[in-house]
């Protein structure tokens, strides 16, 4: 783990591609570390990605400190994946120094066909999805 930057109130490490940035709150908040990553992989990858990543999946949804993860392929272009996943304040480090967070990034390269795109943010007082307030089911 490498801090590359550090204020009072923000902390930024650095992990392969992977950035989180961790806010450190007053104890009455939580902070829910919110990430999505497409993954562009190699055509003849498509078929096989979610194959390739599911002990990877399973693993991380295991984890104490995860919220969710969950994969979705593009109707428009199958090769590309999205990756949605979130983490509690303290879950995310120990996800990224995991063996098989260390194994997946060793193993995905293979069938990559450019490196992955990634947002990653932090969510004050949240810990679980928010219902759509411009559209309601009664």
């Amino acid at each position: 783990m490498k801090i590359i930057s550090c204020r009072a109130s923000r902390k930024i490490y650095v992990y392969n591609f992977l950035l989180i940035l961790v806010d450190v709150l007053s104890p009455q908040g939580e902070v829910m570390i919110f990430i999505v990553v497409k993954f562009k992989v190699k055509q003849d990858w498509a078929s096989k990605w979610l194959d390739l990543v599911d002990e990877f999946t399973q693993l991380t949804r295991a984890e104490e400190g995860n919220l969710w993860f969950e994969w979705s392929q593009s109707c428009e272009d199958p090769s590309t994946f999205v990756l949605v996943e979130a983490f509690t304040e303290d879950g995310a480090v120990p996800h990224v120094n995991s063996d098989h967070f260390q194994e997946a990034m060793a193993k995905m390269p293979q069938a990559l066909a450019e490196t992955p795109k990634i947002i990653n943010t932090t969510i004050e007082n949240a810990n679980e999805w928010s219902l759509m307030g411009e559209l309601s089911v009664e």
